[in-house]
């Protein structure tokens, strides 16, 4: 005797299954995946992309400039066509189902699409004389020094441009670049699992740091050893400048005297002219204190230690357009641009 299985009602909000009793055969099944999306619009998209990325109705709504109700509308009606739940309320905390956060990265994919189909469809009307497009930069925060004046140089190759800057750590603006959040951005050399491009344009010199009135800072030819006693104010676990110098002290067999830890360029850099301690920082961080005589570069023996600076982009899209006329930019004329004294 044959035993009829009927399938469970109940939710699975984590998942994002349908709030409906899925009783259709596999033929209907397949029909209705053929036509989810069929009604799918790039406001929609957009809408969602913003809730999913802010985690929060109002603020999605305050920056795509429509009401909150337009947003909830939008996204229901995205939920309806396709069936599932891709947004999950709990009071007034907002999460992604696992079927939200995978349509949140294809809704990326798609948008970055559209905006590179934009960037080539509008690339003739350079013939106008006009450029245009938006370019958004992800930087690492010992960029962000000199991006700015990087992106008011292309401005001036490239009239019309918009930019987006976005600052973070390393690994944020890589998981930014790969998920389709960033057009291009500069970093040093990627860890080698990083699906991304890059490319070197110029250099990052490091220096060790103190006051202006530290009694090294006169002296020449410093050795590594009359730092064994200084007290060093270090960059958090983690960061790239840490990890670089962890090395060195290493490759020099130096013990080092650390006195604190501390969070960014700018809590450190305020710390040393403090005269809380010495530190090991790049140069582009600290271009403006040695100009006013608030900081001095030790004259350490083989110092600077270099590190290269990149452009980093996705390896599975071509660079076209705005972006694709900004890596030439940088990649010609970036090493000029972003030289600094040390």
């Amino acid at each position: 005797m044959k035993r009829r299985i009927t399938a469970p009602t109940h939710t699975h909000q984590a998942l994002g299954k349908s709030r409906r009793s899925p009783a259709a055969s596999p033929e209907l099944q397949s029909g209705k995946r053929e036509l989810r999306l069929k009604n799918l619009t790039l406001r929609q998209l957009r809408l969602f992309e913003a809730v999913a990325t802010q985690l929060s109705y109002s603020r999605a709504a305050e920056q795509m400039n429509v009401t909150q109700p337009a947003v909830s509308m939008q996204v229901q009606q995205l939920e309806a066509e396709l069936g599932l739940q891709l947004l999950v309320k709990a009071g007034k905390k907002v999460s992604l189902s696992q079927a939200g956060e995978e349509m949140l990265r294809q809704a990326r994919r798609i948008l970055n699409q559209v905006t590179i189909a934009e960037e080539a469809i509008g690339a003739f009307h350079d013939a106008a004389g006009g450029h245009g497009g938006l370019l958004h930069l992800g930087v690492v925060s010992s960029a962000h020094y000199f991006a700015p004046a990087l992106l008011m140089a292309f401005a001036e190759h490239w009239p019309g441009v918009k930019f987006k800057l976005t600052v973070d750590r390393r690994e944020t603006i890589l998981a930014m670049l790969q998920d389709h959040q960033l057009d291009v951005a500069i970093a040093g050399y990627p860890p080698s699992e990083a699906d991304v491009e890059a490319e070197t344009f110029a250099q990052n010199p490091h220096c060790v740091v103190a006051a202006a009135n530290h009694p090294l800072a006169k002296k020449r030819r410093i050795h590594w050893d009359a730092l064994r006693d200084e007290p060093f104010i270090f960059r958090e676990p983690g960061s790239a400048t840490r990890q670089f110098f962890d090395h060195l002290l290493q490759a020099q067999s130096l013990p080092v005297r650390v006195t604190m830890e501390l969070s960014g360029n700018e809590t450190i850099k305020q710390a040393v002219m403090a005269g809380m301690g010495i530190s090991f920082l790049s140069a582009h961080t600290f271009q403006v204190e040695i100009e006013a005589g608030k900081l001095a570069v030790l004259h350490m023996e083989d110092m600077p230690k270099m590190l290269d600076w990149c452009l980093l982009h996705r390896r599975d899209s071509a660079l076209s357009g705005v972006n694709g006329a900004f890596r030439e930019f940088v990649l010609e004329h970036g090493s000029k641009l972003v030289k600094c004294r040390m």
